[in-house]
């Protein structure tokens, strides 16, 4: 869409902390929430009102955002929470603070601004150049007004402004980033012994006891969830669509009935010189301008395009002589819509006023309309008609698949039959499915699906489940082919695997005892015999070949004397012994890196300083929020 490629654009609004982007990141306002009762506001923000219009748009664009980043796993109902609305709605309440601040201090984006960032926008350029063509043709498809857009844009520039003036701003001074730098880039020179636990294996004995012990005090490991095979059915409007074929005699006589449908309009081709107002132009001398280029066309018309070039204010098309192309009525502003469709070929107009200036137009073609033969649009016609017939059969289809889905309950087939469905299987399918695991199972990856293929008449008596809308236009119907009721694993059928457990557990806890009685012995001064490994040199950057505890601990050792002694546990079981022998820092700073590291914690400052800079405005303004009309259903 237009408007959100106008949003996306990093030039735009790149709102800090996402603020454009509802994220959820704002929390803390339980104290504001009141009982108000059901209203048509959500929350008073100062004098400032956030309507459930506004918070429904704003709830809409944050699901359709993580729908195309999640895709599959995207689940509607984690959005239909307490914590999930707060956060949309708190993020549309801090926007509210920041242009309550800005309104404050008589700041905003101005013309100038508004016309730069506009005529950058990708969308609206060709050929390297702003397109007033483009930019009204877009906004028509759109559907909105000029003065809509750019108050919303106005809008987001001075949220922009208001998040840099802020977050933007801060300064990471050259002393505290040269000691961080300087930390990061230390290196200390080591040396490693691994005490292994299999070292100790003829040295533990596992017995019954522990053995059952541990199988009673960790059963939920052994749990083997409740779990059906199924088949099913899917009735959905694309199945309708892919059955239907309409007839010639059909699509001809839609056509007959519908001719206006296709005829192509007269499009004119024009050109134009474009004198720009508003902002900080003199509105006279833009007129006075604009008399200028006129008296100077209508002495030389022939000369139109040299003109254009010389005058025209409109980069899209200035270079190419004012020509705006092919377009059909309504496409452009009003004003000159009017125009150009009451002029003669080759006529030129006086001088014609829209919202953005002065236009000076030449009417250069004009393509008469035609009607698109039947030939040509069949498809489109096609099209139409399956997609009519599905939707009008889709109502009574979906009531007749439901009514034989329960008056037949033991078998999916008659229903199969009836709408030319397959019967499809599925592989063993658990009750209680993980919510992040519902994509996994495909169409039966829905909780109205899996609770009634578990219910007593699915499970006890193999009775169809009932019909389920799973997405709109789709529903599905399921019926238990095998069922496997909840169970815990014998002893028997895990014991080796609890033995092979605590055994490595025993075995790691004699290595950490042997090593760390090794480790004192060393740190109290006794005699070093340890067969160390290569020596080799390990920094906070670059640890790939140390476990992230063990270089925690090395870096966290005290190196005032040396050799200095640390060791850890691995998450293997091995011991892990270090020597640290030399603790070494660069000659110098490099540049580059010390510009990196003062720019990312600058950016870590300033991520502090707005979060501050939002709580302060909570606290300086009232803030209520209406908690039964945000907990209501009707989102």
């Amino acid at each position: 869409m237009f408007f959100d490629a106008v949003r996306n654009n990093k030039r735009v609004v790149q709102i800090f902390l996402g603020l454009i982007t509802l994220p959820f990141a704002f929390w803390g306002v339980d104290s504001y929430v009141r009982n108000t009762g059901a209203g048509t506001d959500l929350a008073r923000v100062g004098d400032s009102k956030i309507s459930i219009q506004q918070f429904d748009q704003a709830w809409r664009t944050q699901q359709e955002r993580l729908r195309q980043v999640l895709g599959a796993n995207f689940r509607p109902e984690s959005m239909n929470t307490p914590a999930a609305k707060l956060a949309v709605l708190n993020s549309l309440i801090d926007q509210r603070l920041l242009l309550l601040e800005a309104a404050k201090g008589r700041l905003g984006a101005g013309d100038d601004l508004l016309r730069e960032v506009i005529s950058q926008i990708p969308a609206l350029q060709e050929d390297g150049r702003f397109s007033l063509t483009r930019y009204q043709a877009a906004l028509a498809s759109q559907g909105m007004s000029q003065a809509q857009f750019e108050a919303q844009l106005r809008q987001d520039l001075t949220l922009k402004q208001m998040v840099d003036a802020i977050g933007e701003t801060a300064i990471a001074g050259n002393t505290v980033t040269d000691r961080l730098l300087r930390i990061q880039a230390e290196e200390r020179q080591i040396a490693e012994w691994r005490l292994a636990p299999e070292q100790f294996a003829g040295q533990v004995r596992i017995d019954t006891s522990a053995v059952q012990a541990y199988y009673e005090q960790n059963k939920v490991q052994f749990e083997v969830p409740e779990q059906a095979k199924v088949e099913y059915l899917v009735l959905s409007l694309d199945v309708l669509l892919a059955q239907l074929a309409p007839s010639d005699a059909e699509v001809s006589a839609w056509y007959e009935g519908h001719k206006d449908r296709y005829q192509q309009p007269e499009q004119r081709r024009a050109s134009h010189i474009l004198i720009l107002t508003g902002g900080d132009v003199d509105p006279e001398k833009a007129r006075a301008k604009a008399a200028e280029a006129l008296k100077e066309v209508q002495k030389s018309p022939a000369r139109f395009a040299d003109l254009a070039r010389q005058y025209s204010q409109d980069p899209g098309s200035a270079e190419k002589g004012g020509d705006l192309g092919f377009f059909a009525r309504g496409t452009m502003v009003k004003a000159f819509d009017e125009s150009v469709f009451k002029l003669r070929e080759n006529e030129i107009s006086d001088l014609v006023q829209s919202e953005f200036g002065y236009h000076i137009i030449k009417l250069t073609g004009i393509k008469a309309g035609k009607q698109r033969s039947l030939v040509e649009v069949r498809p489109e016609i096609e099209d139409e008609l399956k997609r009519q017939t599905a939707a009008r059969q889709f109502a009574d289809a979906a009531e007749s698949f439901s009514n034989m889905v329960y008056e037949q309950p033991d078998s999916l087939q008659p229903a199969a039959d009836r709408f030319k469905l397959k019967i499809q299987q599925s592989g063993w399918v658990a009750r209680n499915t993980a919510p992040e695991l519902l994509a996994t199972l495909g169409q039966l990856g829905n909780q109205k699906i899996l609770s009634a293929l578990f219910a007593d008449e699915s499970v006890k008596n193999k009775r169809n489940t009932e019909v389920v809308e799973i997405a709109p236009n789709t529903l599905l119907a399921a019926r238990v082919l095998e069922h496997r009721p909840a169970s815990t694993k014998p002893l028997e059928a895990v014991r080796a695997g609890i033995e092979a457990t605590l055994k490595a557990q025993e075995e790691a806890k004699l290595a950490r005892a042997a090593g760390e009685a090794r480790l004192r012995e060393l740190q109290q001064g006794g005699e070093d015999k340890v067969t160390w490994s290569l020596v080799r040199n390990v920094s906070r950057q670059d640890g790939r070949q140390v476990p992230g505890a063990a270089l925690k601990a090395i870096f966290k050792a005290d190196v005032e004397k040396m050799p200095a002694y640390v060791g850890v546990q691995g998450s293997d079981g091995n011991y892990l012994l270090y020597k640290i022998m030399k603790v070494s820092h660069p000659e110098k700073v490099d540049e580059n890196s010390r510009k990196a590291l003062q720019r990312e914690y600058a950016t870590i400052i300033g991520q502090e300083d707005f979060s501050a800079y939002l709580s302060g405005l909570r606290t300086r303004y009232k803030i209520d929020i209406n908690k039964p009309a945000l907990e209501s259903k009707d989102r």
